[in-house]
């Protein structure tokens, strides 16, 4: 009220004073409109702040999540490996369980040095085209799925710290000729040949040395000739000259049961013809003595 009076008192006039009151209320406007707008633009930068805020930690959790998977990333072929404890399995062990031998887990091809072991163990075949996991219970129609599961799923599981990839004993092992369906004519290599060879026979000291007795001697013998032999590109020796683990066929054995069964039904049936036709024959003999009796002398 004070300001109003000491303006008239200078000469403001009414219409005057009301001119300055409203530019100061529409200054005051324009301010709170500013101040709007900084409000608005204050919550836009806070929340494209916490949008980034938020894609950098899905980075970094991804990127975690990565290195992790890399610290897992085991660089072992598990087809190959399957391949080694294939022929392991069928060209060496019967002959070993045969010598009644133990082999040292310092041996490359003991069966606790095989990384994907037990893995493998937990596979369950439950139909010719299903595959279950013995971990999960989830099912597959292909083994190379479920390979694919293990790699995704279980790979936490797998000893990386105590076991070895038994992969890479393969080239000692001839595991190609058990990997290829069809034999592939290759060119030999002689370095390649001489390579393997010197691996073979390293196998051979380490799983048999000839100082533990004549089994281990033995068996010594029998590595070198059954896989070291067939590294050479002259020719000559094929690998597993020494043979493999007989296997029984449920096809087979279920044929050969049917066909003992056709010849015994066989022989029931000849064997009661003939018996038959003997019958027969004295049965015709007693009608014709009894017809000549009848006939008059």
């Amino acid at each position: 009220m004070w300001q109003l009076l000491i303006c008239l008192s200078r000469g403001y006039t009414i219409n005057s004073l009301l001119f300055f009151e409203a530019r100061k209320l529409k200054n005051s406007e324009m301010k709170f409109s500013n101040s709007k707008w900084v409000s608005l633009c204050f919550c836009l930068l806070l929340s494209l702040q916490i949008i980034q805020g938020y894609k950098e930690s899905e980075t970094a959790r991804t990127l975690k999540l990565e290195q992790g998977n890399a610290a897992h990333e085991v660089h072992c072929s598990r087809e190959r490996s399957r391949a080694a404890q294939k022929i392991i399995e069928e060209y060496l062990m019967p002959f070993v369980e045969k010598e009644r031998y133990q082999m040292s887990r310092r041996c490359r091809l003991h069966s606790d040095n095989d990384l994907y072991r037990d893995q493998e163990q937990h596979k369950i075949r439950v139909d010719v085209n299903e595959w279950k996991c013995g971990y999960c219970r989830k099912r597959f129609y292909e083994e190379k799925y479920l390979d694919q599961h293990f790699d995704n799923r279980h790979y936490d599981l797998l000893n990386v710290s105590h076991s070895r990839c038994l992969a890479d004993v393969c080239g000692a092992l001839h595991c190609d000729l058990v990997m290829d369906s069809t034999p592939r004519k290759t060119k030999c290599n002689p370095a390649a040949a001489s390579r393997n060879q010197h691996l073979c026979e390293s196998l051979a000291d380490s799983c048999f040395p000839v100082n533990e007795g004549p089994s281990a001697s033995r068996l010594h013998e029998f590595f070198l000739r059954q896989f070291c032999d067939a590294h050479t590109c002259k020719g000559g020796q094929k690998p597993f000259s020494r043979g493999h683990r007989k296997t029984r066929n449920v096809f087979y054995l279920i044929v050969s049961i049917l066909t003992l069964m056709l010849l015994l039904l066989f022989y029931i049936f000849i064997y009661m013809h003939q018996r038959g036709m003997k019958g027969g024959t004295v049965q015709l003999k007693r009608i014709s003595k009894s017809m000549q009796k009848k006939k008059p002398s």
